[in-house]
């Protein structure tokens, strides 16, 4: 077997018979190559002539409607819109047509014992719309196939749908410099079709003259002049879809038919005129029929789906314009290819010129692929990926000019406007290569630039210096140096700008900053809330206790001098931030509100206990006399005086309460609290004309967001308070009339003189008998050391029962303990010291 290997990378297949074996040969042209192989196939193979596509000729009416020499078959165009009555269909019908390189799909597969074969476009056509168009034999060798430009009607396709079968581009029959017919052919498609079908080989992408790019490029120049725009829908038909996704290979077509329409000198009236005016681009793929016949089979009739109804809105030709009257077809697309035959802008391009594009643009591939499996760079781009590597740009920059160097010496002999635009393609597409690699190297220097300034930072604000100072010179230094490090990643070839990398550092360093400052000053806040809460807490609370009337403008007093000495202290803290004014007095009016809302916080506590306080001041004031002595109710106390002056303190006390009065305005709510509560029956007597002062929410001239106790709890507070005092009245009371009745225990006068009377013939038996005398002092012993013992005063202070009882439970132990007393004083002996010193 003998392979040519052809410059343009097409190739058809041939096969010869010699008894049971088979050779194959490829026929390429030109040829650049040739590789021999032996035989490979033994088993004698049944080669059809013709492979038959299934198709009615009769629905589809085939007409050669354009021959080759470019005459325009008038009369077979009458005919043919008759037996398909297209004159009938008024605006309701579409045209397509196909355009694309010669045998530009080829299509192989095993039938009834033998390799048949089809090619590209009209295979396609035959497939999709069952028509008949004829197809290459390959077994003939690559030939033209279609020649001039047939048309048919697509079978079973509504509404009438009309499609045209193109001469293959690029076809050796008509020579190398030959192509004006298939740029003709191609614009009058693009100007009489709906729909244009570009037929293309997968492997044909990127392509310049493969991918039908002069062909577009000379007429969207000249069908932006000759004619008005109809948006026209041109599907790319993909031919033997690679693994390569359809979602990356749609975007390179797209970003070249757009660099083509960009590049077109346009005319005035379509100076700014968009590609979606004229063109509606889609994209289609399909697999390969050799390989993937179910699959190939599957897609064909999913495309075909499509263009049933395809000028319905939201249809494939849904959009298009200028629209031509069925019955005026035939004489508008004579007049049409009558314009373009004689039209002088489809020149071609010199011969030159072609092979310049295609040698430029191999050798271009091969420096690209050279220079992506180059050890070094190989060996650069993964050291970049972990680390920073100093020299890299110098590096890079050698490596690139070693592959342009190359390009230029052997692209040397080619046509200059070429090899241009072939090495700045290259460039472009080496440059978008390593750009990965350079933005690695440029994140690099960013991260290590801001780790260098994390530490400078640290350091500088460890040292001492004020904070902005240390940020500003910190960010100084640190940029320079990440300015010299960029230096070093500079591509010559490239013309990229470290800007953005620059600026995206400056803002990382700029936000670094900033957390650092909040912090700094959150913990400056922190530290002189702390304070002033240590300041004010405990003092508020005191005061709030010990109510007089100074308590609030001690409060006050205390409140302006703790928080003006905190905000002093911090100003001075945060000169060194270099803060704009409006945000430090901001900062330090958060201070002062906080050192308020400490006292707020601390009198909302004491209200909400009040009547606890309440209680304890009272207890304490009635209890207690001036000396904080504990009282004790001999009878001479005024109960009555003593508990109206405890009340009145404990009154003070819940007006103390009752408001917030940090801003010193003067109030009535002790003067009010006093005349309700303390002398109700002042108010009792003006109740007729008055209303309840307490009856209601609200304290006059006090704001509700400074009223602690509302006047009407205030007065459900004073009931509560009076229930739980009157208990310690009550035992002060009976006390004191306990200690009344004890302290009269000895008998009245009268019964004084009459016992003195009635006992005289007593008295005289006692003095004639002194032993009686003895008796009755012992015996009075005996009941001085029984009171003493037995607290008797202290007994009935409690009641008479009450101290009857009592002593008659420790009458006896009493005795007992007086009696073991005396027997213990009796048995000691007398010590020496006790014995009476001798004369």
């Amino acid at each position: 077997m003998t392979i040519f290997i052809a410059g343009n990378g097409y190739a058809c297949f041939a096969v010869e018979m010699k008894g049971h074996a088979e050779g194959f040969k490829a026929f390429f042209a030109p040829s650049l190559a040739i590789i021999s192989t032996t035989d490979l196939v033994d088993k004698p193979v049944k080669v059809p002539e013709k492979r038959i596509i299934a198709g009615d000729a009769a629905a589809c009416c085939s007409t050669h409607l354009i021959d080759g020499d470019g005459s325009f078959n008038a009369t077979g165009l009458d005919k043919f819109m008759k037996e398909v009555k297209l004159n009938e269909c008024g605006l309701s019908y579409a045209v397509v047509s196909i355009m694309g390189p010669q045998s530009s799909g080829i299509d192989t597969y095993f039938q009834d014992d033998a390799y048949v074969f089809g090619t590209g476009k009209s295979t396609l056509l035959n497939h999709l719309f069952h028509t008949n168009f004829r197809e290459m034999d390959a077994f003939k060798g690559r030939s033209q196939t279609t020649k001039g430009i047939w048309m048919a009607r697509c079978a079973g396709i509504e509404p009438c749908t009309i499609v045209m079968d193109l001469e293959g581009t690029d076809g050796r029959e008509r020579g190398e410099d030959d192509t004006a017919f298939e740029k003709q052919s191609a614009l009058f498609a693009l100007a009489v079709s709906d729909i244009v079908l570009i037929n293309m080989w997968c492997h044909d992408i990127g392509r310049e003259h493969a991918a039908n790019k002069p062909l577009l490029k000379t007429v969207f120049q000249v069908m932006m002049r000759l004619f008005s725009p109809r948006r026209t829908t041109l599907i790319f038909v993909i031919r033997d879809k690679t693994r390569t996704p359809l979602e990356n290979l749609e975007p390179v077509l797209r970003e070249d038919i757009q660099k083509i329409w960009d590049s077109v000198p346009k005319p005035e009236a379509h100076k700014e005129t968009p590609l979606s005016t004229f063109f509606n681009i889609q994209v289609v793929a399909l697999s390969s029929f050799e390989e993937k016949e179910e699959q190939f089979k599957e897609q064909v009739a999913n495309l075909r789906q499509r263009f049933y109804h395809s000028i319905a809105p939201g249809g494939l030709a849904g959009d298009r314009q200028g629209v031509v009257p069925a019955s005026g077809f035939s004489f508008s697309a004579e007049q049409i290819w009558k314009v373009i035959k004689e039209n002088r802008d489809l020149d071609l391009p010199a011969h030159k010129v072609m092979v310049a594009t295609v040698r430029c643009e191999e050798i271009a591939n091969e420096k690209y692929a050279a220079f992506v499996a180059n050890k070094d760079w190989c060996e650069l781009e993964e050291t970049v990926k972990a680390e920073l590597v100093p020299d890299f740009g110098k590096r890079l920059s050698a490596m690139l000019q070693t592959c342009f160097s190359g390009y230029d010496d052997e692209t040397t002999f080619f046509e200059e406007g070429v090899r241009t635009c072939k090495r700045k393609q290259m460039e472009e597409k080496l440059l978008q290569h390593v750009q990965p690699a350079y933005h690695s190297t440029l994140n690099h220097i960013k991260h290590e630039t801001l780790e260098k300034f994390n530490k400078a930072f640290e350091s500088a604000l460890s040292e001492g210096q004020g904070f902005a100072v240390a940020a500003r010179n910190c960010k100084t230094s640190i940029m320079k140096l990440f300015d010299h490090q960029s230096e070093g990643a500079i591509i010559k070839q490239a013309e990229w700008d470290t800007s953005k990398t620059r600026e995206k550092c400056s803002n990382d360093i700029d936000a670094h900053i900033d957390d650092v400052r909040n912090t700094k000053l959150t913990d400056l806040s922190t530290l002189y809330e702390s304070k002033l809460k240590e300041a004010l807490y405990g003092p508020v609370e005191a005061l709030l206790q010990a109510t007089n009337d100074d308590t609030w403008p001690a409060i006050r007093k205390l409140y302006k001098r703790e928080t003006q000495t905190a905000v002093t202290e911090c100003s001075a803290a945060l000169s060194g931030y270099e803060m704009k004014e409006d945000c430090k007095k901001e900062f330090l009016s958060k201070l002062e509100n906080h050192a308020r809302d400490i006292v707020e916080h601390k009198a909302k506590e004491e209200a909400g206990r009040v009547l606890s306080l309440m209680k304890e001041r009272f207890v304490s004031i009635f209890n207690h006399d001036s000396d904080q002595m504990p009282r004790v109710w001999t009878g001479k106390e005024d109960i009555r005086a003593i508990t109206k002056t405890a009340r009145a303190s404990s009154l003070q006390l819940l007006s103390v309460l009752a408001a917030i009065r940090l801003d010193g305005d003067a109030d009535k709510i002790a003067d009010i609290l006093v005349l309700t509560l303390l002398d109700p029956t002042k108010v009792a007597v003006k109740s007729s004309t008055t209303n309840d002062p307490l009856a209601s929410s609200t304290w006059e001239k006090i704001p509700a967001a400074r009223t602690l106790i509302t006047p009407v709890q205030c007065k459900s507070l004073w009931s509560q308070f009076q229930r739980e005092t009157e208990y310690t009245v009550t035992q002060a009371i009976s006390s004191q009339e306990a200690n009344k009745r004890s302290s009269n225990w000895l008998p009245p006068p009268w019964a004084i003189a009459a016992l003195f009377v009635l006992g005289f013939n007593e008295f005289i038996t006692l003095l004639r008998n002194p032993l009686y005398l003895v008796l009755i002092f012992v015996s009075y012993l005996l009941l001085k050391a029984l009171w003493v013992q037995l607290d008797v005063g202290a007994q009935f202070q409690n009641g008479v029962l009450t101290g009857i009882l009592s002593i008659s439970t420790k009458f006896l132990p009493t005795i007992l303990n007086l009696m073991k007393k005396l027997s213990e004083q009796g048995d000691r002996p007398i010590e020496p010291q006790d014995r009476p010193h001798s004369s």
